[in-house]
């Protein structure tokens, strides 16, 4: 399994979710968990998925979520599991 972190943060509007999960679809990544909250008209969501079964590298998955957030208005990151689990240890 090749575990990925995405994030979606940005101003809530229609369609955030059905955007990036429609991109995962189409390229082979599993959706494993996914939260997501909405406070005060602002959209932030987590998924942990795994991109094993896709063609596509962490690099370029990355890069077109990213431009799918800039054409959405969200920003969208994608990271290793093990970077998130470093950035976030206390």
């Amino acid at each position: 399994m090749k575990k990925r972190i995405v994030t979606v943060v940005g101003k809530d509007r229609v369609g955030i979710i059905a955007k990036v999960c429609v991109y995962l679809a189409n390229n082979d990544i599993n959706i494993l968990d996914i939260a997501q909250t909405i406070v005060g008209g602002y959209f932030n969501m987590m998924m942990v998925v795994d991109i094993e079964k896709s063609s596509k590298s962490t690099d370029l998955v990355a890069s077109e979520l990213g431009q799918i957030g800039d054409e959405i208005g969200v920003q969208i990151k994608v990271q290793h599991e093990k970077i998130f689990e470093m950035m976030h240890r206390i």
